[in-house]
């Protein structure tokens, strides 16, 4: 039973301390246009920066 409680406590600080950005009011993590969706040729809906952008290769 003292296991459980063990593991029952270590989860809980470990979800609290993944949600202390959101505790203290910040906002949330923001994803980049990077990886595949910049890559030449390819043209992300998603992305702002990317949309409508034909390239040239």
């Amino acid at each position: 039973m003292a296991t459980f409680i063990l593991a029952f406590i270590f989860l809980g600080v470990a979800i609290l301390g993944l949600a202390v950005g959101v505790i203290a009011g910040r906002q949330p993590i923001k994803g980049s246009c990077g990886g595949l969706a910049c890559h030449k040729g390819i043209n992300c809906g998603v992305c702002k920066r990317r949309r409508g952008v034909e390239d040239n290769p």
